[in-house]
């Protein structure tokens, strides 16, 4: 049941994602990326920052979120300095919550610093998405590697059930299999191939995409054991439940939240 779960909520949720992508131009990326941005943060701040739900908690989700927000919305403007100057803003405010509630909490800094990993880890990874929409054929590009991650996650799963000997990472997530992951990468660099002809039409570009590929679906690997190490450090098996059969918004981006810089690095070094 939970696996008929994911695939509805895929089949539902992957056609309205693509019609954002095609037709609702920069502005309506944007505007998804940051409710994806707002839930995300707030189950990385439930998973790493275990602290009673006083006052002081509430404002470091406000600071959190507006962070997010302000992120995300200026990257429509594609300056990287903007996105800076609210990463500084972001720390200025921290600090300001530190001196605060240092007397009644003698972990805060390790608290504050817990929220600056996560801005860079959620809303500033998600933003790099707006900036590749501004790219010259970015939202098929965005498609592309929606499609390449999806692909990634379903040829791992399925390859490592019913081929899986070998675990991956037996103390983070026991039912990754080295079986599994080589079946992803290898799923992902045949639809990489595959899409970028699809959506490009030139044989070249199709091939340069195959490194390409393996280069996110690593990554998208790599994110999806980082988010299961954080979650088995406090025993916790989803993030949230907000997307029935996938668990929380952090569940199904953990990947995408490290392919993303990839494909922008690639699309800029490379192409």
């Amino acid at each position: 049941m939970q696996h008929i779960k994911r695939w509805i909520t895929s089949l539902v949720l992957g056609p309205l994602v693509i019609a954002v992508l095609v037709w609702g131009g920069i502005t309506g990326l944007a505007a998804v990326v940051c409710a994806v941005a707002v839930a995300a943060m707030r189950e990385f701040l439930r998973i790493m920052c275990k602290c009673p739900e006083d006052s002081g908690m509430q404002i470091l989700k406000m600071i959190s979120y507006a962070a997010c927000l302000a992120l995300v919305m200026l990257a429509c403007l594609g300056s990287w300095k903007l996105e800076f100057f609210i990463l500084i803003a972001n720390m200025l405010a921290l600090s300001v919550f530190t001196l605060w509630r240092f007397p009644q909490h003698n972990d805060i800094t390790g608290l504050a610093a817990k929220q600056v990993f996560g801005i860079v880890y959620i809303p500033v990874s998600l933003s790099v998405l707006v900036f590749i929409r501004q790219m010259e054929g970015g939202q098929f590009w965005i498609i592309w590697l929606l499609i390449v991650t999806f692909i990634n996650d379903t040829g791992a799963f399925y390859t490592g059930t019913f081929l899986g000997r070998n675990r991956l990472a037996p103390h983070i997530s026991p039912n990754k299999t080295i079986e599994g992951s080589l079946g992803g990468l290898l799923s992902a660099m045949t639809a990489g191939f595959v899409f970028s002809l699809i959506f490009f039409h030139d044989l070249n570009l199709a091939l340069i995409t195959i490194p390409g590929a393996c280069l996110m679906a690593v990554a998208g690997q790599i994110g999806d054991l980082f988010e299961s190490a954080m979650k088995r450090a406090i025993h916790l098996k989803d993030s949230g439940h907000i997307l029935p059969g996938h668990g929380g918004m952090l569940d199904r981006i953990d990947g995408l939240l490290f392919a993303v810089p990839v494909l922008y690095i690639f699309l800029a070094a490379v192409l």
